[in-house]
């Protein structure tokens, strides 16, 4: 029962990875987006566990985020077509590979962001809740 949720974090940023859009892991916005997108994860909060006791476990419900970006004349069918992406992606597979229990995505709340000089952006942030469990918080 030894999961690392650093582990679990690097197979959601390979299944992002994957993607035609370009797929950086906690980084900050690049000052050019790709014609194909460009997708951020964040490694966000694992929250305050639910513990059980014999045998000791934590389980949690941590809290990702992915950052959905597009760019061009048509921002908008490229962002939606970007986010049918990675919501393909995700759907594939919810455990990770037996990583995690679960994760689910909640829906994307868009936002177009003006850029000065350049066309602007159309972004949203994805949640991401894991469901896992492991023998050690520092885990």
């Amino acid at each position: 029962m030894r999961i690392l949720r650093e582990t679990i974090l690097a197979a959601l940023h390979a299944r992002l990875s994957a993607l035609p859009a370009t797929a950086l892991r906690g980084e900050v916005l690049p000052e050019r987006v790709p014609a194909e997108g460009l997708v951020i994860l964040r490694d966000g909060e694992p929250g305050e566990p639910e513990v059980t006791l014999s045998p000791l476990a934590y389980h949690y419900e941590h809290r990702a985020e992915i950052e959905a970006v597009a760019q061009g004349a048509d921002r908008d069918a490229a962002f939606d077509t970007l986010c049918a992406s990675i919501g393909t992606a995700l759907a594939a597979d919810r455990t990770l590979g037996g990583l995690c229990d679960w994760f689910e995505a909640e829906a994307p709340r868009p936002v177009d962001l003006p850029i000065e000089g350049a066309a602007s952006v159309k972004a949203a942030v994805i949640p991401v809740i894991l469901h896992y469990t492991t023998a050690d918080p520092l885990a």
